[in-house]
């Protein structure tokens, strides 16, 4: 239930920022990975469709602004003469200046394929902007798609007369960089179109279609170097040949800093503003040659991508190690960065960041999650082991060096078979109930003692068990601790014993073979299962020893193997006997206090 959450949770991550209706700049962390790809992506290709004149620095120098209105007409004069298709003035005007120069500007943007800009403001004021006349526009009742603005700054009433007027108010983002603009601003029932969109107007004679609604994500697709541009001082020295006017649309405006019109944009922290207007002019001009790029589904890409993540790691998360499935997660991070980098010319609205954002919500969240899982298992485990393996070895092994403590060793260990004798007799008369009650207790007697001496127990054999010394981590005393432990069951089953007579059940009595020898102790088995195991004549000859204590009055049979190695027990030796498997005669003995 949790993991389903969690990967729902990882989606969700990514597809809210795709579709959600959210104010602008609100998702800083897309913008801040966009603005990378589009600085990376801008191409310095000339573009030869436009030229931008600069009142740079080296103009204002010779001229300092303001300029008279005379110098201005100068300029446009000098491009239509040129040959411009038509010139677009990135220039307030809001009070009128020399009669002379305003007069011909009024002329030229009577007559002349000229556009002026006013400037339109977005924020909410107490007191709304209102300067200057507003020209232009067609009548529109409600904005459908267009931006609504809250106040103007126009041109003199002297400029009321102009044919083509443009936009050229814009509005940052929360962090203060300029990536959208509105192509159209709806304002007292009239919708106005941007200072690019105007001029393209201008120079077609017939109003563009209408594009889409709302602010335009501004196509940044080339850098500074890409555009011709012109020195306005230059232009009015006739330093710019006729050639490198000719045929071309032409915005005119100033890169100085002494001006101001300078803004941050996704290409550089300080942007002339006529950037803007090239980069959306240029946009305009591939779509209407069918050169822009072809739209992508960014944002079902996106969520594609998140998909086959999640449905990825739900595999990998429970079968890999936390290390592993962090690289996993770096790894499709910088493929999304690479797709990402493919996706932004073709998607303007898809939220590139969405997808890394889900994928570090999985590493601060799915890989502890699992891992604390994994914990778990291997506490589990552990706890399940301990049923088997001494408390004392099982914390000695964690501590051992071993690279794989479980791995098939030959090592000295000491077999230890016990089983109760006349099972069957015992169980034939009792119900299932009872039958299964008295072999657990009887499997207590003998498991108890096996833990508590540090043995490893093997499996159980129905009414007994196996257990061995040794193994997995070497022991020195493994052959005394067996003894130990059988003394110990010894007692148990006694003791079991008197209790059931005390209710007049009939006695028990347990069977137990010991060996000592090389043995091969490990996890055997299967891709399908494996058991921890010990293997080797030793451990046969220990099963041996039990199913031959039938034939003595002993309750211990041990072998030679393990007499030799024992270093505290005291033994009676019972002779020679014949083993089922054996070449010649062993010695047998006991325990020398067990009768």
């Amino acid at each position: 239930m949790l993991r389903g959450l969690i990967a729902l949770a990882a989606i969700a991550l990514c597809a809210w920022p795709q579709w959600a209706a959210a104010p602008a700049g609100s998702h800083l962390g897309d913008e801040w990975l966009r603005d990378r790809i589009v600085r990376l992506q801008a191409s310095a290709e000339p573009e030869n469709r436009m030229l931008v004149v600069d009142i740079d620095e080296s103009s204002l120098a010779r001229q300092p602004w303001p300029w008279p209105r005379a110098r201005i007409a100068d300029m446009v004069e000098i491009l239509l003469a040129g040959g411009a298709r038509g010139v677009a003035l990135d220039i307030l005007q809001e009070k009128p200046a020399d009669a002379a120069g305003d007069a011909r500007l009024a002329v030229l943007a009577t007559h002349a394929p000229l556009v002026l800009a006013q400037m339109f403001d977005y924020l909410p004021r107490p007191l709304p902007l209102q300067g200057g006349q507003l020209g232009g526009g067609t009548p529109q009742a409600a904005p459908q798609g267009a931006v609504p603005a809250s106040g103007y700054i126009g041109n003199h009433a002297g400029l009321a007369g102009a044919r083509h007027i443009g936009n050229i108010g814009v509005q940052t983002d929360a962090d203060g960089v300029l990536r959208h603009v509105p192509m159209q601003t709806w304002y007292a029932g009239r919708s106005y179109p941007t200072l690019s969109r105007a001029l393209l107007a201008c120079c077609s004679g017939a109003p563009l279609p209408a594009g889409a609604p709302g602010p335009l994500r501004i196509p940044y697709a080339r850098s500074w170097e890409a555009y011709d541009v012109a020195k306005a001082a230059d232009l009015l020295a006739g330093k710019v040949p006729p050639d490198f006017i000719q045929g071309r649309l032409v915005l005119i405006g100033s890169s100085s800093l002494s001006i101001g019109d300078r803004i941050a944009t996704p290409l550089h922290a300080s942007t002339a503003g006529l950037l803007v207007h090239a980069a959306l002019l240029g946009a305009q001009l591939d779509a209407q040659a069918g050169l822009a790029p072809r739209p992508w589904p960014g944002r079902w890409l996106a969520l594609l991508f998140t998909l086959s993540v999640v449905f990825f790691l739900s595999y990998t998360l429970p079968r890999l190690s936390a290390a592993a499935n962090t690289a996993l997660l770096a790894g499709s991070s910088v493929l999304w960065l690479s797709l990402a980098y493919a996706i932004a010319p073709h998607d303007p609205d898809f939220a590139p960041a969405a997808p890394l954002l889900s994928n570090l919500f999985l590493l601060a969240v799915a890989v502890p999650f699992h891992w604390q899982l994994a914990q778990q298992r291997s506490r589990q485990l552990l706890g399940t082991l301990r049923q088997y393996v001494a408390k004392a070895v099982v914390d000695e092994l964690l501590r051992s060096d071993l690279k794989d403590p479980l791995a098939p060793r030959l090592l000295q260990v000491t077999t230890l078979i016990a089983d109760m004798e006349g099972y069957t007799s015992q169980v034939e008369s009792l119900s299932l109930e009872e039958a299964s009650r008295l072999t657990t207790d009887f499997l207590d007697c003998l498991t108890r003692p096996v833990l508590e001496q540090q043995g490893t127990l093997d499996k159980y054999t129905g009414d007994g068990l196996v257990a061995f010394w040794g193994a997995p981590l070497p022991n020195a005393d493994h052959a005394d601790l067996a003894l130990d432990a059988a003394r110990a069951i010894l007692r148990e089953v006694a003791q079991f014993s008197r209790l059931r007579a005390a209710r007049g059940l009939p006695p028990l009595r347990v069977r137990i073979g010991i060996e000592s020898g090389e043995a091969m102790a490990g996890d055997y088995g299967t891709s399908f299962r494996s058991i921890y195991t010990a293997v080797g004549d030793s451990v046969n000859t220990a099963s041996r020893l039990e199913q031959a204590a039938r034939d003595y009055p002993y309750d211990v049979i041990i072998g030679e193997g393990t007499v030799c190695r024992s270093r505290r027990h005291r033994f009676l030796p019972l002779g020679e006997r014949q083993l089922r498997g054996k070449g010649k005669p062993i010695k047998l003995y006991t325990l020398e206090t067990t009768a």
